[in-house]
C-alpha cells in the first residue's frame, strides 16, 4: 500500500519545501493577475487547480496506485474553488481495514500537506461511515460536491451512493432545512446585508446564499449548473445572467479581502475596507469615498442575490408543496397559496401603471408572503419601462399618492424599494440605494436608513404606546395628512453624497416632487421646511439648554406653529432612532419630548410674549411646592428644604426633579454630603444629584467616579448652592447596556467614592475599542465668552473615559465647571462646557492658550 521506500522520506522535507514556493509563486501570480483586473472567478478556479497538482503529488508519493483508499476534495474545494486563504477540505474514502493499514501513510500525507502550508483539514472514513456522517446537514452538503482527486470510478459510485437521497436527506426534507439554516444565519447578522462590517460569506445575500441554491438545484434535480436549471424552466435567462453577475462581483470583493488581510477573513472590516477599496481601483471624489463606492457595490449585489433568490426559493417550495390553484381576487389579480400574481403573463410589462395596481392590490390583501415568483420576474423585467417622475403622466403621479394615502402605505414604500421600483420612480433613491457613510454614526446604508425611519413613523400610527417613546403615539393623531410626514422621511437623507448640504439638496428634490404630484402650495411648503430643518430639533435638544426660556423661544419662532412642532417631532424622533438601535434612549427621548412641550407651551402663549426667568421661576417653585405638599410634607419642611437650593436650579430643572431633590436634601442635615439617584422617565438611564461642601477638583472626582462605575455622562449642571455648598446634577446612562441599574447602589458607590480627598483620584485605564483608530476626528476646539464664563465647544473623537480625563485636565487647571452637555455621533464627541476661573470670571486669553494646549494632548492622543 505505502508507496515510498523508507529512503524517501528523507526527502519528504525538501519536497514540502518546493510544494510550499510552488504554491506561494501561483498565488503570487494569481494576486498579479487579480490586480490586474482578472476575473476573480477565474482565480478561484486556478488556485484549486494548484493546489490539486500539490495534493496528488503528496497522495502519490504515500500511496501505491492500486490502495485500497481514494481521495476526494469536498465542500467548496470540491465546487473547484479556493479563495487565497480558504480551507482545503478532504475526505479519504477508505473500508475499515484499510483505514488501519494505511495509518502512518495517512499521517505522513497529512504531515507532508501542513509543511507545504496547505491548512488541509482530512476526514477518513468508509461508505458506511460516510452515510452515517451525513445525517448531519453540514457533513452531507460538504459530500454532495465531492469532486474525485485520487479515486477510480467505482470509488465515486460508492461515495454517491453513500449520500445518495435513498440513504440521507430526501430533497424535500433536505429543501426545509436548509431554508431554515439560511434563516438562522441571516438572523445572526440582523437579517439585512446592509452592516457597516458585512460578512461577504455568511451575511445575507452573500456567497453562501448563492451556494445555497446551487445546493439545491443538485439535490433536488441533480443539476450542476444554471444553465441546467433554465433547460429545468426553473430559472430565466435573465435570472441566471444576474446570479452570475452577482457572484463574479462577490467573488471579487471576498478575493481580494483575503489579499488585504493575509488571512481567512470573511468579514470585511474597517480595518480592511479602505485597503480593498485602494486595491479595487475605487478612489475618492468631491462627492464620495472610494470606501463609499465600493460598499455601495456590494450592497448592491447583495441586494439582487437576495431578490432573485428568494424567487428562486419559492419556486422550489411550490416544486415540493405542489402549486396551489389560484384563488381569482378580481380580472387582474389572483391568489396562489400565499402569494400575489397577475391573472395574465405579461399584463404587468403592458403599461407602468399596472406596475402601480399590483402593490395596490398587494396592500388591500392581508396575509400575503410577497409576490408569486413569476409575477416578482415580470416586475423585473417592467422595471425599465417605469418612468422617472417628472416624465410619468398625471394619472401615474396620483396613483403614487394615492399609494402613499393607503392602507399600509410604509410597507408599500418598502416592497417597492426592495423591488427596485421606487428607485427608478424616484432616480434620487436609487443614487443613495446602497450608499453607506464611513462612520459609526450611521450603521445603515442611507435607503436602508430612510426605511428604518418610516418604518418608525408606521408604528407611531398604530396608536399603540411604544415604551421607546413617551409621546409619539399621542402627537401622531394632531396630524392633518400623515403623508406629508412620510414624504418628509422619504426625502430627508436623498441628498447624500452629492456634495453641499444634504438638507438644502433634499428640500430642493422634495419641493419639485412635490409640485409635479400636485400637492397643495401649504403642503410642499411644509414637507420642504422638514427636510430642510430635520436635524434642528436634535441638535437644539442635545446641544442647547432647553430649561433656557430663550433657547425655546428662540426655537419656537423658527418653528413658528404647532404643526410644524408635531411634524418636526415625530420625523425627529423617527430619524434619531432609525439611525443606530444603539442611538435612541431614554434621555434622548426625554429630552426631546420636554423641548416638544415646552415649545408648545411657548406657542400656546404667542411669539410676542416670552417667558421671563422671574416667571418660570416662579411657576416651578409653586409646581414642586405642591407636590411636596402632595407627598405630606408642610410649608415649614419645604421652605426649608428649598432654601438649601440654588435659586438657578428652580430656573434650569423640572418640577418633578426640583421636588426630588429637595426630599434627598430633607433626609439630610444641613452641611452634610447627599449624594443620591433616581431611574429616569425612560427606562435606561439615571439622574444623579450630587450637593456637599465645595472642594476643588470635585467636578472631576464625581466625573471619574461615575466613569469607574460604568456610568456616561449625558449632561451635568453644576450649580452653587448657599452655605459653600454644591448642587450637581447627571444624566447617566450605563456604557455597557445590557448592565442593570440600580439607583441606590449607585448612589451609595458614588457617596462612597467621594470621601476623603477627591484630589487623589485620577481616570481609569482602559483599552480602546480597535474601530476607533479607523474614524479619528481631528480635534477642534473654540472658546466664547459668556456672562457666566467662558463656554468651550469640542469636537474630537469619542472614546470610553474621555469626559474623565477632560475633567482631570479642567482640575489640573484649576478652573470650575458649571455646565456640561455632552453628545455622541457614533466616533465623533461633540461637547459643550461652561467654565470660569477662580472667581467666576471668563478665563483670560492666557489661560485659554494653556487650556487649549492641555486638553489638544489628551484628546489627541493615539487611539489604541
Amino acid at each position: 500500500m505505502q508507496a515510498a521506500a523508507t529512503g524517501a522520506l528523507i526527502d519528504d522535507a525538501a519536497w514540502s519545501v518546493a510544494a510550499r514556493t510552488a504554491v506561494a509563486l501561483a498565488d503570487a501570480k494569481l494576486a498579479r493577475r487579480f490586480d490586474a483586473g482578472a476575473p476573480a472567478d477565474r482565480l478561484i478556479a486556478l488556485r484549486a487547480r494548484a493546489v490539486d497538482v500539490q495534493v496528488r503529488a503528496a497522495w502519490q508519493r504515500c500511496f501505491d496506485q492500486a490502495a485500497p483508499l481514494a481521495l476526494f476534495a469536498v465542500g467548496g474545494y470540491g465546487r473547484g474553488e479556493l479563495f487565497p486563504h480558504s480551507d482545503i477540505d478532504l475526505l479519504v474514502l477508505a473500508e475499515p481495514a484499510a483505514q488501519q493499514q494505511g495509518e502512518t501513510a495517512l499521517a505522513r500525507f497529512n504531515a507532508m500537506l501542513w509543511d507545504a502550508g496547505l491548512q488541509v483539514s482530512m476526514a477518513v472514513r468508509s461508505a458506511q461511515e460516510c452515510t452515517q456522517a451525513a445525517a448531519d446537514i453540514t457533513v452531507v452538503t460538504a459530500l454532495i460536491e465531492a469532486r474525485p482527486l485520487c479515486a477510480n470510478d467505482e470509488d465515486v459510485a460508492r461515495l454517491a451512493d453513500a449520500v445518495s437521497s435513498g440513504h440521507v436527506w430526501p430533497p424535500a426534507r433536505f429543501f426545509a432545512e436548509k431554508c431554515e439554516e439560511q434563516r438562522r444565519r441571516h438572523a445572526r447578522f440582523g437579517d439585512t446585508s446592509d452592516n457597516l462590517e458585512p460578512n461577504l460569506k455568511d451575511g445575507p445575500g452573500g456567497l453562501r446564499d448563492l451556494h445555497l441554491l446551487g445546493w439545491l438545484a443538485l439535490r433536488s434535480f441533480g443539476a450542476r449548473s444554471l444553465d441546467q436549471m433554465i433547460e429545468l424552466g426553473r430559472l430565466g435567462f435573465d435570472e441566471a445572467a444576474a446570479l452570475e453577475r452577482e457572484r463574479r462581483a462577490l467573488c471579487r470583493f471576498r478575493y481580494g479581502l483575503h489579499l488585504v488581510a493575509g488571512r481567512r477573513e470573511e468579514r470585511l472590516r474597517f480595518d480592511y475596507q479602505k485597503p480593498l477599496a485602494a486595491r479595487l481601483g475605487d478612489v475618492d471624489d468631491a462627492d464620495s469615498l472610494g470606501v463609499e463606492k465600493m460598499m455601495q457595490r456590494f450592497y448592491r449585489s447583495a441586494a439582487i442575490v437576495r431578490r432573485v433568490g428568494e424567487r428562486l426559493l419559492q419556486r422550489f417550495e411550490e416544486y415540493f408543496a405542489g402549486i396551489q390553484p389560484p384563488e381569482p381576487l378580481d380580472t387582474q389579480f389572483e391568489r396562489r397559496g400565499d402569494y400575489l400574481a397577475t391573472a395574465v403573463s405579461g399584463w404587468l410589462e403592458a403599461d407602468p401603471a399596472h406596475v402601480f395596481a399590483m402593490f395596490a392590490a398587494w396592500a388591500a390583501t392581508p396575509g400575503l408572503r410577497g409576490l408569486h415568483s413569476q409575477t416578482a420576474r415580470e416586475l423585473a423585467l417592467a422595471l425599465p419601462l417605469i418612468p422617472a417622475y417628472d416624465e410619468a403622466p398625471a394619472s401615474l403621479r396620483e396613483a403614487f399618492m394615492q399609494l402613499l394615502r393607503g392602507p399600509q402605505a410604509v410597507a408599500t414604500l418598502e416592497r417597492m424599494a426592495r423591488l427596485g421600483v421606487l428607485g427608478h420612480w424616484i432616480p434620487a433613491f436609487q443614487r443613495v440605494s446602497g450608499r453607506m457613510q464611513f462612520d459609526l454614526f450611521h450603521v445603515f446604508t442611507v435607503d436602508q436608513h430612510t426605511l428604518t425611519v418610516l418604518r418608525n413613523l408606521a408604528s407611531f400610527a398604530s396608536g399603540e404606546a411604544d415604551p421607546r417613546f413617551a409621546i409619539t403615539h399621542l402627537v401622531w393623531p394632531s396630524l392633518r395628512k400623515p403623508e406629508l410626514l412620510l414624504l418628509a422621511g422619504l426625502f430627508h437623507d436623498i441628498g447624500k453624497g452629492r456634495g453641499g448640504d444634504h438638507s438644502e439638496l433634499g428640500a430642493v428634490d422634495a419641493r419639485t416632487f412635490c409640485e409635479a404630484h400636485g400637492l397643495l402650495e401649504a403642503d410642499i411648503a411644509l414637507v420642504e421646511w422638514l427636510v430642510r430643518k430635520h436635524l434642528l430639533m436634535s441638535v437644539t435638544a442635545q446641544k442647547q439648554d432647553i430649561t433656557d426660556p430663550d433657547v425655546i423661544h428662540r426655537f419656537a419662532e423658527i418653528v413658528a406653529d404647532r404643526q410644524r412642532l408635531d411634524y418636526l417631532y415625530l420625523l425627529t424622533c423617527a430619524d434619531i432612532a432609525g439611525t443606530s438601535p444603539k442611538l435612541w434612549n431614554g434621555w434622548k427621548d426625554r429630552l426631546l419630548a420636554d423641548l416638544h412641550t415646552a415649545t408648545r407651551l411657548a406657542l400656546r402663549r404667542g411669539l410676542g410674549q416670552p417667558v421671563a426667568a422671574e416667571e418660570r421661576i416662579s411657576e416651578n417653585h409653586e409646581a414642586a411646592r405642591a407636590m411636596l405638599l402632595a407627598e405630606g410634607h408642610d410649608d415649614a419642611a419645604i421652605a426649608a428644604m428649598f432654601a438649601r437650593m440654588p435659586q438657578e436650579n428652580f430656573l434650569r430643572s423640572r418640577p418633578d426633579q426640583i421636588a426630588w431633590q429637595a426630599a434627598s436634601l430633607h433626609l439630610a442635615a444641613a452641611g452634610e454630603a447627599v449624594v443620591a439617584s433616581r431611574a429616569m422617565s425612560g427606562r435606561d438611564g439615571l439622574e444623579v444629584l450630587v450637593h456637599m461642601p465645595d472642594q476643588d477638583g470635585l467636578f472631576a472626582a464625581i466625573v471619574m467616579a461615575l466613569d469607574r462605575l460604568g456610568m456616561s455622562v449625558q449632561q451635568a449642571r453644576v450649580l452653587d448652592a448657599p452655605g459653600g455648598a454644591i448642587h450637581d446634577t447627571f444624566h447617566v446612562l450605563p456604557v455597557d447596556t445590557r448592565q442593570a441599574i440600580e439607583p441606590a447602589r449607585l448612589a451609595n458607590a458614588l457617596a462612597h467614592a467621594l470621601v476623603g480627598d477627591v484630589g487623589r483620584m485620577l481616570p481609569a485605564r482602559r483599552s480602546q475599542p480597535r474601530h476607533l483608530k479607523h474614524f479619528k476626528v481631528a480635534p477642534q476646539l473654540d472658546f466664547i465668552d459668556l456672562a457666566g464664563g467662558t463656554r468651550i465647544g469640542l469636537v474630537c473623537t469619542d472614546r470610553p473615559g474621555l469626559l474623565a480625563d477632560i475633567a482631570r485636565v479642567l482640575r489640573e487647571q484649576h478652573l470650575r465647571v458649571h455646565d456640561a452637555r455632552i453628545a455622541t455621533f457614533g466616533a465623533r464627541a461633540e461637547d459643550l462646557l461652561l467654565v470660569s476661573d477662580e472667581h467666576n470670571h471668563p478665563l483670560s486669553p492666557e489661560r485659554c492658550d494653556a487650556l487649549r494646549i492641555a486638553l489638544l494632548a489628551v484628546l489627541d492622543g493615539d487611539i489604541a
